[in-house]
């Protein structure tokens, strides 16, 4: 697949690590090998025969996404350098499929069918060794280029939490259910063969602070930007973990990250 080369600005730059779209197919060879390793080999997911054939992790929305990549240059040129990945899917790479990958867990209908650009953020990883908030905010700092490049104004998709026992994560879930819930115009609502609620607890026993404490980081960083979470989680079992929908309107992206990219080209930084 060729990459939608003007996807995001070039140059965004923190030391040796660089996030820019992949730019050929062995790149995004690279990103589905990094999704193998962290999925598959420390996440103890399931791969179907074929990619444990390959060590990699791959479907057909590879085909018609753009990939965002954190690249570091000090490892060289080749597999290695691809240390941070996301899957980006607009309405037309969609369409082009029939559906988005999230369509499978939940009824997104209302995102779907949102005014203006969407997008689907998946297949989220980073290197063990780079799971640091610099290389953090490259990743998002991509994401923020990437949408207003593309005019995007709302972002949504499926974040999970580590296992398959929702009584397990019943605080968490709880406190994502009483404290974020969508409104009902932007509410994705898992399907009814695969819903589990998220309504495990009274609001009243919900302790907020522990239980963000539990929530993975990625699932924070969308609240942190006014994320919402859609009705019910689901289990994924190939995966090991309980999917949620998170939904982001872009606002509160672009703010945050579009006037450094401002101050940067005046100054002539690279970023």
């Amino acid at each position: 697949m060729e990459a939608d080369r003007e996807g995001m600005p070039d140059g965004i730059r923190l030391g040796s690590l660089e996030v820019r779209l992949a730019q050929s197919a062995a790149e995004i060879d690279w990103a589905q090998a990094l999704r193998y390793r962290v999925f598959y080999e420390e996440m103890a997911a399931i791969p179907t025969p074929a990619m444990q054939a390959a060590r990699r992790d791959f479907d057909g929305f590879d085909e018609v996404a753009d990939h965002l990549l954190v690249i570091d240059h000090a490892r060289g040129n080749g597999p290695d350098m691809v240390v941070g990945t996301y899957r980006l899917i607009r309405r037309p790479a969609a369409e082009k499929m029939g559906r988005f990958y999230s369509s499978d867990e939940y009824d997104i209908g209302p995102l779907a069918a949102y005014p203006g650009q969407v997008l689907e953020l998946g297949r989220s990883c980073v290197d063990a060794g780079y799971r640091t908030r610099g290389s953090m905010q490259l990743l998002w700092q991509g994401i923020a280029a990437y949408v207003f490049q593309h005019d995007i104004a709302l972002m949504f998709g499926c974040a999970s939490l580590p296992g398959t026992d929702p009584g397990a994560l019943a605080e968490p879930l709880s406190y994502l259910h009483h404290h974020h819930l969508a409104p009902p115009e932007l509410r994705a609502t898992a399907l009814p063969e695969r819903y589990v609620s998220l309504d495990l607890m009274p609001k009243e026993q919900v302790d907020p602070k522990r239980a963000l404490n539990i929530l993975p980081p990625l699932i924070k960083g969308y609240l942190r930007l006014g994320g919402f979470i859609g009705d019910g989680a689901v289990i994924d079992h190939q995966f090991n973990t309980t999917d949620v929908c998170i939904v982001v309107k872009t606002d509160l992206v672009t703010d945050k990250y579009y006037k450094h990219y401002e101050r940067r080209s005046r100054d002539g930084q690279a970023g």
